[in-house]
């Protein structure tokens, strides 16, 4: 009987996952499965089996929240899937942890309680749990309204600073507050710079923001390089990463030194599980900080085969019971650095 993989709809790495394992079968009996919300042919059929998943355009996602988990997990288990993951609404599957373990699945969430996934996602709990547990961490700020909003920015007058989102992903919401012509801050928006007055009156004149509140964070704006580091962990042990940095369209793997003794302590403080993502920055002289992890495989994922360790393979085998509990240091020692730049190509669907 083949050991079987599920992979619920990810992110934005699923299909590169799919193919990833897909390369497993000449040396492993594996049967791949894979489910999406939308029709995405060009994801699900990388996989042996697919399902889509329950989706309602007129409804939010946590309203059927319920029904979607409820779908994936009773195809898990009629599969006898030995690995799922969640990828995308981690939160929904966690509280079906202990079910799942008794008809011998693995759920991987990136966490393993609903509550240190709810610190994950809630930048200001995450900076908290960093500074009350000694792990170097990018200053935060809350707040929720304009006046809140003031105070604050009269209270770091003279500082280099940024704004983003409470919760949110892809860099959604994230601004550095810079002295920029207005033109400039609509023309070059791939520059993330805006006026700090311009976002004043914007968060103070929205609508949207009136209607329904978004809590932000004001920030030190971190000037020096950014890492995204991709781990494979079980319970806030990391047993293999790779660490990655971006200069222009060029992407540099490595498993830097520096880098994991930032994130070994920060995986084991909160307990990671899975396949996470985490992104630090330095400052200017050169002392990096946790922005944030991703409960959930990076975009970039798939670039760590280029490396001599595809993360993936390493993450699902282990998991699935095929191979033996892998030593981070030795497989530090097979990263091989190397440098790749990502191609844009077409799928016929």
């Amino acid at each position: 009987m083949p050991t079987t993989f599920y992979l619920a709809e990810g992110q934005s790495s699923q299909r590169d996952m799919l193919l990833s394992l897909q390369q497993l079968k000449p040396h492993h009996d594996i049967q791949i499965i894979a489910s999406h919300r939308h029709a995405r042919p060009e994801i699900l059929s990388c996989a042996d089996i697919a399902y889509q998943e329950p989706f309602y355009a007129d409804l939010k996602p946590k309203d059927y929240a319920d029904e979607r988990c409820e779908f994936v997990i009773q195809h898990a288990k009629a599969h006898h899937a030995k690995v799922l993951l969640t990828g995308r609404n981690c939160a929904d599957y966690e509280p079906h942890r202990e079910s799942l373990s008794e008809y011998g699945i693995r759920l991987l969430t990136g966490a393993s309680s609903l509550e240190m996934l709810k610190k994950i996602d809630d930048k200001f709990a995450f900076t908290q749990h960093c500074q009350q547990h000694n792990i170097p961490v990018a200053t935060a700020w809350q707040f929720n309204n304009t006046d809140e909003l003031l105070v604050l920015l009269n209270q770091h007058q003279g500082e280099r600073l940024c704004v983003k989102p409470v919760s949110g992903i892809f860099a959604q919401g994230f601004w550095k507050l810079e002295d920029v012509d207005s033109f400039e801050h609509l023309y070059l928006t791939d520059n993330k710079k805006i006026a700090t007055e311009q976002f004043v009156n914007a968060y103070q004149n929205s609508q949207m923001v009136h209607e329904k509140p978004i809590p932000m964070l004001l920030m030190p704006y971190l000037s020096g390089r950014e890492y995204s580091i991709d781990v494979v962990c079980e319970r806030g042990e990391v047993m293999g990463a790779v660490t990655r940095y971006k200069e222009g369209s060029v992407q540099y793997l490595g498993c830097e030194a520096d880098e994991m003794a930032v994130v070994v302590p920060l995986i084991a403080t909160f307990g990671c599980d899975g396949i996470v993502s985490v992104q630090t920055k330095a400052d200017d002289s050169g002392r990096h900080h946790v922005l944030e992890i991703n409960s959930r495989p990076s975009g970039g994922i798939g670039y760590t085969v280029h490396s001599g360790v595809d993360l993936v393979q390493l993450a699902f085998l282990y998991f699935g019971g095929l191979i033996d509990k892998p030593n981070f240091e030795e497989i530090a020692n097979q990263v091989t650095p190397c440098a790749v730049r990502p191609l844009m190509t077409s799928v016929k669907i």
